[in-house]
């Protein structure tokens, strides 16, 4: 191989990670009231969240569940179809339900938030089109803004799965610091691995007080 061929593939790959470092970025600017809003919604609630998702988004709800549970929010993820087959009998009315969807029109996720929302569970969908099925149903909707170069012919999932995670990364830190979870907590949840061996934590956070959630209409 000679080594222009060499650079090609090394440019490549740059070029990619750059797209995808990009998208990431992206979400900070999208920080907005409907963060606060989805924050408050979970903060007040007395039921979990449960995370779902198809495909590469069915990953990102078994992550973002790990997370939220780990930081002092109890989470699982479930598998839509799955859900639609009985195992939606695990979401109880007070539970909160976030879809991850870029176009909002997987049916069987729509579907499972119809069933679930129609038992009163409150429906949070994280998409990159807000006119979409999804996007209609949901009682929040959480619209982030495409971002074609970040996912590779704008069809596989690779940049926008990442860029959604980190939303929800910040969901979770915002929880945690207006839960006023210790590291003590943390570190008692995860005695496993390095992080259980630890044996001096960090300096606390800094606690948020996040506001009451109020039930007012909210477009997307």
């Amino acid at each position: 191989m000679s080594s222009g061929d060499r650079a090609k593939i090394i440019t490549a790959a740059r070029s990619q990670i750059t797209a995808e470092a990009a998208a990431v970025l992206d979400i900070a600017d999208q920080i907005d009231e409907r963060f606060v809003r989805v924050a408050s919604l979970i903060h007040a609630s007395a039921g979990k969240v449960v995370f779902t998702g198809s495909g590469t988004s069915g990953f990102m709800a078994q992550r973002a569940a790990h997370l939220f549970s780990v930081s002092g929010t109890p989470a699982f993820s479930l598998n839509p179809a799955t859900a639609l087959h009985g195992s939606m009998g695990a979401v109880e009315a007070n539970d909160i339900l976030i879809a991850f969807s870029k176009g909002g029109e997987s049916t069987e996720i729509n579907e499972f938030c119809e069933k679930v929302q129609a038992t009163g569970t409150k429906v949070v969908a994280i998409t990159a089109k807000a006119k979409s099925t999804l996007g209609q149903l949901a009682d929040i909707t959480v619209a982030l803004r495409d971002f074609p170069d970040a996912d590779p012919g704008n069809l596989l999932a690779m940049g926008s799965t990442l860029a959604h995670s980190v939303w929800i990364d910040a969901m979770s830190m915002v929880l945690m610091r207006g839960r006023r979870l210790s590291w003590e907590r943390i570190h008692f949840m995860h005695p496993g691995g390095a992080v259980g061996l630890l044996s001096t934590l960090p300096e606390p956070l800094e606690p948020l007080d996040i506001p009451p959630y109020e039930s007012s209409e909210l477009q997307p």
